[in-house]
């Protein structure tokens, strides 16, 4: 698929969902997201995620984290709503509240993180699955069909349990086959970012500069798709749409030069994309 035509797919995915908004509206209208992650030194992923999720239109955002950390994330960004769980059980209250669920950024791979990982699976909530979670998956696959799956090569090489390079040389066979084998919908971040799904030919992004290429970025993406599919879109439309956005606001940030951009500076350019 061309550039032209992801574009105008993902544009009229934002007319047909993404309406002005009625005088009426409250929070409630547009979603709540439960953000899980966040291990002990890694809390800035989940407020990047939950910071793009709000600028992208979510009516709420809950990060469940540890204990330790959750105060200094919600006075950091205090629209977040941040609760410390240090069990599996613990969540329960928020995946109640919550109509889709991010697992993985900053979550890491030691028993705290599988534990919440083992409890998020066993539900049946929509999944934005990145970072750490998806390394998990990796050591034990499992498919589902209600979710979105957001690698970057070397995520997706521990996936199909082959080498980055692998990955480089063909990445459209990459994409197809990841997501046949976990099916839902599969984003192969990186240049050239790839969306597949069951039922259409992957495509292609071809948006975005190398500016982007810095820690954080792909925590912004998941926290748009999150926001998108929150507010309604489908999965496969709120990964198109939020790979147009967030590509489209790199390059907007990278106007005075690509070399030195922060994943945060891109909000502001997302905002304006999805208004």
């Amino acid at each position: 698929m061309s550039q032209s035509d992801f574009r105008t797919l993902a544009l009229e995915a934002c007319r047909q969902r993404l309406h002005p908004r009625a005088r009426d509206a409250h929070k409630g209208d547009f979603g709540h997201i439960l953000i899980v992650g966040g291990d002990y030194g890694m809390s800035g992923a989940c407020r990047l995620v939950g910071e793009a999720a709000l600028r992208s239109g979510a009516g709420l955002v809950s990060i469940a984290t540890r204990k330790e950390q959750a105060f200094a994330m919600s006075s950091g960004c205090p629209e977040l709503m941040c609760y410390g769980v240090k069990k599996p059980t613990d969540l329960d209250v928020l995946l109640a509240r919550a109509n889709v669920v991010v697992v993985g950024n900053g979550l890491g791979q030691h028993a705290w993180g599988s534990a919440l990982w083992a409890h998020i699976v066993s539900r049946d909530l929509p999944l934005i699955v990145d970072a750490d979670a998806l390394n998990l998956l990796a050591k034990k696959p499992m498919s589902r069909k209600n979710w979105i799956l957001t690698p970057h090569p070397g995520e997706a090489a521990r996936l199909l349990n082959t080498t980055t390079a692998d990955i480089q040389i063909d990445r459209l066979k990459a994409v197809q086959a990841l997501q046949k084998q976990y099916e839902g919908i599969v984003v192969l971040k990186g240049h050239g970012t790839l969306v597949a799904s069951a039922m259409n030919t992957p495509d292609l992004c071809t948006q975005g500069n190398p500016g982007m290429a810095v820690a954080g970025m792909g925590d912004v993406l998941t926290g748009v798709i999150a926001a998108l599919v929150a507010q309604g879109l489908s999965l496969l439309d709120a990964a198109r749409l939020g790979v147009v956005a967030h590509a489209t606001a790199g390059d907007k940030a990278a106007v005075f030069g690509e070399r030195g951009i922060l994943a945060h500076d891109l909000f502001e350019g997302i905002r304006t994309c999805l208004n």
